[in-house]
């Protein structure tokens, strides 16, 4: 049999062919705009990731034996808001996950409602990104939008709708919307109430590998495959991700370094940190997970090279970095503000340190170093648990660069071990709809077969040495800079 992956990203779908051995017979992307009405704000249109996806498939399957396609499944952009009216129409466009709007409802409900108690009810508190907060704001800002509202989905999830009908989410995606009591994977009656929504116009809840339904004969005719293609649920992306790179079960960990940044630690039991600066989220296995998310990682050095210094080159202009460990420049990596561990929708990219001897070098090494430390800061919220961690996958565009997996290594003092397939969330999502087909007996099995690691970057004793007083100077930069961020928001 063969699966589809559907990786539903913040700028582009990424389709996935996989055989059941997991070998991956063909990807396919498309692009979608997204739209930035004010500053800070960020939307999309569900109806242009439909269309992506159709178009996507369409071209994914065009040279396959279509009557070997058994299941498809996702990995997607988590958080964002996509609200339908009583005829299943989208109402507004989608509010999407690096969308900073939500500042005062963040406000309302970690000091009105109080953080203790949407730790209590959902095992997290709110960061501007998270849905609950956008509901909100549709309540405050668009009181005619929130009348009309009849479900409230999230992006892959109107993708999953749209293919059978169902209106569906999974335990992972769910655990982002500040919705979910995540430890008993229900949705909470209290959070309903506080956002003004009943638990009906929320979707059913599955877990990710559970099969929603199938195609609905409109769309298996306009892709020439069988009407009884699976659908499984699929999962938020960063546990897609893990899935794709086998990091499931217990105590493993994956670094990604896409356009947002992360430290996914799996887990068998649920968990919470005293300040709820990591997320404590259902995980795509049906276990749990401890996340570290920050807003820009991948995207700042995007953001460096191409609208600063003016070039795509990125392997010509890391050539030219040689001295690891021994820069005196530091960059605070909060373009779009900071979720983990600061949560902190102000906070904004700070050079610092410049004399009149610093290079071009020195600050390209400072972007790649300053995300590594930002990811470190969130670890060292994972190890105040007691968790104690040795080696960590990595995945993400970022991780094609060989000096920024070296500076996560030695920064993070971990081993990073390197998958021989690094396709992310879509390869999880492949691997989910496996599951649901009956191909593996469960996520962890799929795993063990599918993931295989083809080298391993070790820290290196004396950078680490080098890298850890660095570490300790970067992390005095936040404290210090805060008050100022307030001032210049």
């Amino acid at each position: 049999m063969l699966y589809i992956g559907v990786d539903l990203g913040t700028s582009a779908v990424k389709l996935l062919l996989m055989d059941r051995e997991g070998k991956i017979q063909k990807i396919v992307s498309k692009e979608y705009p997204i739209s930035f009405p004010h500053p800070g704000w960020s939307e999309q249109r569900p109806e242009d990731w439909f269309q992506a996806v159709m178009e996507g498939m369409k071209e994914l399957v065009g040279e396959a034996d279509k009557s070997r396609i058994g299941g498809i499944s996702f990995g997607g952009q988590m958080h964002g808001l996509v609200i339908l009216d009583q005829e299943d129409q989208v109402i507004r466009p989608a509010i999407l996950w690096n969308d900073g709007r939500t500042f005062e409802e963040c406000d309302y409900l970690n000091y009105e409602i109080g953080k203790e108690r949407l730790s209590q009810y959902t095992a997290n508190i709110s960061f501007t990104g998270f849905t609950a907060p956008k509901i909100l704001w549709v309540k405050n800002k668009e009181p005619e939008n929130f009348a009309r509202i009849a479900k409230i989905m999230l992006p892959k999830d109107y993708i999953a709708y749209r293919l059978t009908g169902v209106h569906c989410t999974d335990m992972s995606d769910a655990s982002g919307m500040l919705l979910l009591d995540v430890k008993n994977r229900r949705w909470s009656k209290e959070m309903c109430e506080i956002c003004g929504i009943r638990e009906e116009m929320l979707p059913q809840l599955f877990e990710s590998y559970e099969c929603v339904g199938t195609l609905k004969k409109e769309i298996a005719d306009q892709l020439g495959v069988p009407a009884g293609v699976k659908v499984a649920a699929g999962a938020g992306d960063n546990a897609a991700a893990a899935v794709g790179t086998g990091t499931v079960g217990e105590g493993m960990c994956n670094i990604s370094l896409g356009t947002s940044g992360t430290v996914f630690i799996s887990s068998k039991t649920f968990g919470v940190d005293r300040h709820n600066a990591l997320h404590a989220f259902a995980h795509a296995d049906g276990n749990y997970h401890l996340m570290g998310c920050m807003l820009s990682a991948a995207s700042c050095n995007k953001w460096w090279m191409e609208e600063i210094l003016g070039t795509e080159d990125y392997g010509k202009e890391q050539q030219k970095i040689f001295k690891l460990g021994e820069n005196h420049v530091y960059f605070l990596p909060y373009l779009m503000g900071e979720r983990s561990p600061h949560n902190n929708p102000n906070a904004r990219g700070t050079f610092i340190g410049m004399t009149m001897d610093t290079t071009r070098a020195d600050m390209t090494q400072a972007v790649l170093e300053g995300v590594a430390f930002a990811l470190r800061d969130s670890l060292e919220v994972a190890k105040s648990l007691g968790i104690c961690l040795e080696r960590t996958k990595i995945c993400g565009g970022g991780a094609k660069s060989p000096l920024w997996k070296r500076m996560i290594a030695n920064i993070l003092n971990l081993k990073v071990d390197v998958i021989e397939s690094e396709e992310g969330p879509a390869l999880g999502g492949a691997m989910l709809a496996a599951v649901a087909c009956g191909e593996y007996g469960s996520v962890e099995e799929a795993a063990e077969r599918i993931v295989k690691i083809v080298d391993t970057v070790e820290p290196e004793p004396e950078l680490v040495a080098r890298y850890e007083e660095r570490y300790q100077q970067f992390k005095e930069i936040y404290p210090a800079c805060r008050p100022l961020f307030e001032l210049i928001k």
